[in-house]
């Protein structure tokens, strides 16, 4: 049985999801992108890596049948389709620091983000804030340059695009429909999520 869930534009969603279990992750509209972080279920100290993950797979991108590895260097889940081909494991989730640093928002004009709504996502399950998230960011479209230079770009995903993960091990994962509105990051809105875990 499929279950399926909404996450609405500038939300955040957690869930438990076993071993063996897929997650879909679904852009509703197009051009959203869709942090998404992920905790083994009974040992937080162990969590998704981002640079783990480019070491192991030695490529800055996840192509399907590559793994998504964890601090521990262990296979958390592996990305087995994907209709998009361009997602971010560079940049960390946006958190108001980065508001006031990139988009000189003031305290009274910070909205939710990314690192707040998958912190808030992991609460019930009893996962402490960490000092920051390191998420695999799908669907964001980082490019990087010959200079080294990194541009956040439209997002290539359209209406109905998804991916399809296969969880490795028990897990907590979250996932925030990304609330920045500046730039190019989301396209021209933010919109909704689907989550559909099989």
């Amino acid at each position: 049985m499929t279950q399926q869930f909404i996450v609405p534009p500038k939300k955040g969603l957690g869930l438990k999801v076993h071993k063996g279990q897929i997650i879909k992750v679904v852009d509703v509209e197009g051009q959203q992108v869709a942090d998404f972080t992920a905790y083994h279920a009974k040992d937080f100290y162990e969590h998704l890596d981002q640079g783990a993950t480019i070491d192991a797979n030695q490529s800055i991108h996840v192509k399907t049948g590559d793994h998504i590895y964890s601090n521990l260097y262990k296979p958390m889940l592996t990305l087995i389709e994907d209709t998009v081909g361009k997602h971010d494991l560079l940049l960390p989730a946006c958190r108001p620091d980065m508001n006031r640093l990139l988009y000189g928002k003031h305290k009274d004009e910070l909205q939710d983000t990314c690192y707040d709504n998958m912190s808030g996502a992991l609460e019930p399950f009893g996962v402490p804030r960490p000092h920051m998230h390191y998420p695999f960011a799908i669907f964001m479209n980082t490019v990087l340059d010959e200079k080294g230079n990194l541009s956040v770009e439209t997002p290539l995903s359209d209406a109905g695009d998804y991916v399809r993960l296969r969880a490795e091990m028990d897990l907590l994962v979250a996932f925030s429909s990304c609330p920045i509105e500046k730039g190019k990051c989301n396209g021209d809105s933010i919109t909704a999520l689907r989550v559909e875990i099989s």
